[in-house]
């Protein structure tokens, strides 16, 4: 996780953006590590005797990755977030200073 809190000197950007952006960052690893843990899990052949199979199980595989994948992303996960926050922040910024980014925080 990015725990820089700081930012450049002189910057418009309020702790609240920061920690907006910053779990903005997170969940698209998330989404990634998600997309990544389903088809880990999908390569595992499972039959009635181990797991039950069936619908149940794929419902249990399938929270089962969220989970895993957003608590990775939230302890560091590949790094993903880390190299974008400081991308998006300077968007952020950006948006701050000309007003013109729809969606922008402010």
């Amino acid at each position: 996780m990015f725990v820089n809190n700081n930012t450049q000197p002189g910057s418009t950007l309020t702790p609240a953006q920061i920690a907006r952006v910053r779990h903005q960052a997170e969940e698209l690893e998330g989404v990634f590590l998600n997309t990544l843990t389903k088809e880990l899990f999908s390569s595992i052949k499972t039959d009635a005797s181990v797991m039950g199979g069936g619908f149940g199980e794929e419902t249990w595989r399938s929270m089962q990755s969220e989970q895993l994948a957003a608590t990775m992303a939230q302890n560091g996960g590949l790094g993903i977030a880390e190299q974008l926050l400081p991308d998006l922040l300077a968007m952020q910024e950006a948006a701050n200073n000309q007003n013109i980014l729809p969606g922008a925080y402010k």
